[in-house]
């Protein structure tokens, strides 16, 4: 069995935001959550997809990064089946892959206003 690689939570959220980029993922933010009062986790990293295939694509690519680089796979996948938000949980990081219809709906950044938003555009590799 393969060691599990021992990373800080915010290389883990460098890793899914590369996972993300590998899918051409858009509007990439990761939202350091670590000063905000009873936030229970270190960071959110959120992006969109155009269309269920690629929000599917996202997720696997975030999936297969963290793994290569840690061996480690998210304690619990939500939203797999639907492909519209699909939700994967590092404990410490937490990812969010949107349709672009339902991040404008659900308006996640909004929620959690005290974070520190770290912005990535599609050229950023």
């Amino acid at each position: 069995m393969a060691e599990v690689k021992e990373i800080s939570s915010e290389e883990l959220a460098g890793l899914v935001v590369k996972g993300m980029q590998e899918r051409k993922a858009l509007d990439v933010v990761v939202m350091d959550l670590r000063n905000v009062k009873n936030a229970f986790a270190d960071f959110f990293v959120v992006c969109s997809g155009t269309s269920d295939t690629q929000i599917d694509a996202i997720g696997d690519s975030v999936d297969k990064e963290v793994w290569e680089a840690t061996r480690l796979h998210p304690k619990s996948t939500e939203g797999k089946a639907n492909r519209e938000w699909i939700l994967l949980d590092y404990y410490d990081v937490v990812v969010h892959v949107f349709k672009k219809d339902r991040r404008e709906f659900y308006k996640l950044e909004d929620l959690w206003g005290d974070a520190e938003f770290t912005y990535y555009d599609e050229a950023t590799v």
